[in-house]
């Protein structure tokens, strides 16, 4: 059986303002900022600003206006890195392999010949994030 939403979680704090994040992308609906275990250079994580725990129980509207924004931000991703490719995904539930219950989408830039590192491989350097962010904020304006 599914949880109810927990305005505790994590990234409910981070758009409260409450946790800081390297921010890529942000309007009216939606926040985009850098994962700080990423898996791969420019691992960006996209969420709504309104609570839902998972795909399942997000307003349809909600979705429309998050995979919008997913687009948006995958296309930045890929020019800024020069990535091969991309991956996106989503999670849902512990047995789905969700572990923050805030809807949200992985974008992970990919290369040719260059595996993923392990997610919970410990945080990122801030400022290598932070340049990150930057890199792809400047191919969202360009």
């Amino acid at each position: 059986m599914t949880q109810p939403y927990d305005p505790q979680n994590i990234f409910a704090k981070i758009l409260r303002g409450e946790i800081p994040a390297h921010t890529v992308y942000e309007d009216e609906h939606t926040l985009a900022f850098m994962d700080v275990m990423p898996q791969g250079d420019g691992h960006t994580l996209v969420i709504p600003k309104a609570p839902s725990r998972g795909l399942l129980d997000a307003d349809p509207a909600v979705l429309g206006r998050l995979f919008a924004t997913v687009q948006k931000v995958a296309a930045a991703a890929k020019a800024a890195f020069q990535a091969d490719g991309l991956v996106i995904y989503q999670y849902n539930e512990p047995a789905g392999g969700q572990t923050v219950f805030h809807l949200h989408v992985h974008i992970v830039p990919r290369f040719e010949g260059v595996p993923l590192r392990r997610h919970a491989g410990g945080m990122a350097n801030g400022e290598l994030l932070a340049a990150h962010a930057k890199k792809i904020r400047a191919a969202l304006s360009g």
